[in-house]
């Protein structure tokens, strides 16, 4: 007599499903303009506004105005390219990233900000995927973006953003903000051969030509330096007298002069005064 498998296939069946990993949510991407994605879950977390407006930022008007252009005419569906902000530490370019979408986004329902980790570059794949089947436009922001272990971040980036089979999607655009022109570091090709030194080299720029858009931020000089201090002061209503001394003190006991310098030192003298700042 043939014995009915049916209950026990239909146990089977119900035990796999258990075991399988539970779909992931459909994003919604209503309810904020601020996104940061967990790849390990799937998920996309909503964050507030940034509250820096963009012309807070001082001294860095040349990269305000092409990165502005930039994000303009990818917010508006015409040619763009993917970007990369280098340069020194605590030049804004973190900053102007966040700054200049939220003023890019100001008027634009459909423009969305989702950032990644850069240790969770090789998801970069699967996300543009996603993203692929929304009817928005993202801004996908990497900051301090850098390969210290090498090559399988490296290669998914590369095959994310040009030369793999699909391709970032056209409602996407990849920004990264790095200390580093080239991405990766020199130390691990000191102590190599010539010609795997070479190799590394063209490694290396071959990560960061897949940006069509380098934007430099230079070292900071004192003119400019002290140009932003005396900007944020009047913005803010701060005391002027004795300012470039005190300014030009506290670069040194910093070890340098930069954007961030200059608004860690308008935060102290705002908080000797007793004066509440807006951001």
């Amino acid at each position: 007599m043939t014995q009915d498998l049916s209950p026990f296939l239909l146990r089977i069946a119900e035990a796999l499903e258990r075991l399988a990993p539970p779909a992931s949510p459909t994003p919604d991407f209503s309810g904020a303009r601020l996104f940061r994605h967990d790849a390990g879950r799937g998920l996309f977390i909503a964050a507030p506004d940034y509250p820096l407006p963009l012309d807070a930022l001082l001294g860095v008007d040349r990269q305000k105005e092409v990165l502005s252009a930039n994000l303009s005419r990818f917010a508006a569906g015409l040619p763009c390219n993917h970007v990369l902000l280098w340069g020194v530490r605590g030049a804004g370019k973190s900053s102007m990233a966040k700054a200049a979408f939220m003023a890019c986004a100001r008027d634009r329902e459909d423009l969305k900000l989702i950032e990644v980790d850069r240790d969770e570059i090789t998801a970069l794949p699967r996300l543009f995927d996603i993203l692929r089947e929304r009817p928005e436009r993202f801004i996908v922001l990497c900051d301090d973006l850098s390969f210290e272990d090498g090559a399988e971040a490296a290669k998914a980036l590369k095959s994310a953003l040009e030369g793999g089979v699909s391709g970032p999607p056209s409602t996407v655009l990849f920004l990264a903000t790095s200390n580093r022109r080239h991405l990766m570091p020199r130390g691990h090709v000191e102590d190599r051969g010539r010609i795997a030194a070479a190799e590394d080299a063209e490694e290396e720029v071959s990560v960061s030509d897949r940006f069509g858009l380098w934007i430099g931020f230079p070292p900071m000089d004192q003119p400019t330096y002290l140009a932003a201090v005396r900007a944020y002061a009047r913005r803010y209503g701060l005391p002027v007298r004795g300012l470039d001394r005190r300014a030009l003190q506290w670069a040194q006991a910093r070890g340098g002069r930069s954007g961030r310098v200059a608004w860690q030192f308008i935060l102290d003298l705002a908080g000797s005064k007793g004066i509440a700042l807006p951001v």
